[in-house]
């Protein structure tokens, strides 16, 4: 049976239905109270660590480091495209460190993470990558070069290209989802 008061609670505070409260609870005492990733505007796991998420663009249903061990550089910034899951232990950095000088971060381009993508567990993406629409990767997987035309599932070390998805039905999928 429906609860309405939980129900208007979770719809004032912006609370995601499939979390339950104990993730939010924890969340406020790591970012309002510890200070962890306290510049972060949406809630994330408390062993998730984002470094400038200030940087981070993100669509309709993204929220980058609700899983748990997630790591991410945003220095050079990221854009995440709409309903884009990135999985537990994932690693998305945008810049690295000087080779003389590791207090420098070298400037690069933007990540650029398409729509409909998924970021399997453990997966690391590197500076300037950019990942087209429906591009999934698989657990484990170092992206250090762009697969840009998308619709494709990639994995391994370095990420290679290891089976193309029906566009059309990719298409089809998108169409069922709401859009602002």
């Amino acid at each position: 049976m429906p609860n309405p008061i939980k129900n208007m609670l979770r719809k004032s505070l912006r609370m995601r239905k499939e979390l339950g409260m104990g993730f939010y609870v924890t969340d406020f005492v790591f970012r309002k109270i510890f200070r962890q990733n306290s510049d972060t505007q949406w809630a994330v796991h408390h062993t998730s660590t984002l470094h400038a998420p200030y940087n981070i663009k993100r669509g309709l249903h993204v929220f980058p480091g609700d899983s748990p061990g997630v790591y991410i550089n945003a220095l050079n910034g990221i854009e995440i495209g709409d309903y884009t899951n990135i999985g537990p232990h994932v690693g998305i950095i945008s810049a690295n460190h000087n080779f003389i000088n590791n207090e420098i971060a070298n400037k690069a381009h933007p990540i650029i993470i398409g729509k409909h993508c998924w970021i399997g567990k453990g997966a690391t993406l590197l500076p300037e990558v950019v990942l087209g629409d429906f591009t999934i990767v698989g657990a484990g997987a170092v992206v250090s070069k762009s697969f840009t035309e998308g619709y494709c599932v990639i994995a391994g070390n370095p990420a290679t290209k290891i089976k193309d998805l029906n566009k059309q039905e990719c298409l089809d999928f998108a169409a069922t989802k709401q859009y602002n």
